[in-house]
This record gives structure tokens, sequence and C-alpha cells, in this order.
């Protein structure tokens, strides 16, 4: 038979045990939110003009406003795939005729305006949502022959 004094010993260490598993188990899985709070954060962050961003934002910002337009360049990026070809009843650039009598139809404010908010299968701005208005009436004069 055991005596009472190891019958104590051996519950004191099996309690012992079972708090070094428990304090285990409460590190592990305070290491673990820790990680997925990590993971969860955003990839990166979106600076807003006038706000004290980190010079990457500021200097992204900055380069894309003192971007020279290039009409040409913008037709051909977001424009040439259906005005080229005529897709979805769109007038061909190349097309003086089309394009006279759209503007002797409709005038050229009207175009303008259907090129900016988008008229049957042209979506609005044509593709190009990071052009302006002025820009999208550019565009309109590139491919109307009107520049």
């Amino acid at each position: 038979m055991l005596s009472n004094g190891f019958k104590s010993r051996v519950v004191k260490l099996g309690l012992l045990v079972l708090s070094i598993g428990i304090a285990g188990s409460v590190w592990a899985q305070s290491t673990r939110d820790q990680q997925i709070a990590e993971r969860l954060q955003p990839a990166g962050s979106v600076c807003l003009a006038g706000e004290d961003c980190a010079s990457g934002g500021a200097t992204v910002a900055a380069s894309a406003a003192n971007a020279v337009f290039s009409a040409e360049a913008t037709y051909d990026q977001y424009c040439a795939m259906c005005h080229n070809t005529g897709m979805a009843g769109a007038p061909e650039r190349s097309n003086a005729a089309h394009w006279d009598t759209r503007i002797a139809d409709a005038g050229l404010d009207t175009l303008v305006t259907n090129a900016i908010n988008g008229i049957n299968a042209m979506p609005p701005r044509g593709m190009c949502a990071t052009c302006s208005d002025d820009q999208i009436a550019e565009l309109v004069d590139y491919l109307s022959g009107n520049e």
C-alpha cells in the first residue's frame, strides 16, 4: 500500500504537470493569435491628397499628376481594340464619313458627353477610368480627326 505522503506527492506532481501543460497551451494560443493578427494586416495603405504620407505614395501621386497626356498613346491603350475594327458598332477612327455624320447629327459636345457617360456597348470613359473629362474630349477630337 502507498503511504499518504507518497500519494500527496503524486497528486502535487500531477497538478504541476497539468499546470505546465495548460500554461504551454495558453502561450501557444497567444502566439498563434499574434501571428494571425500580423497576417491580417493590410498589405498597403492609401495616401490621400493633403495628408502627410510615406515618400513612396507621394512620389507616385506626384509623378502621375505630372505625366503628359497623349491622345494617341491613350487611344492605343484603351480605344483601339474597338475603334480600329468597328466592334459593337463603334465608329472606326479611320472612317471620316462615320465621324462627319455623327458630328453633323449630334454635335461634338454630345459625342464627348457620350464618351464620358458611355453609350450602347461603350462603357463610361471607354475603359480609361483615369482619364479626365478634358482628356476624354481630346480623345474624341483625336478619333474624329478634329485634332
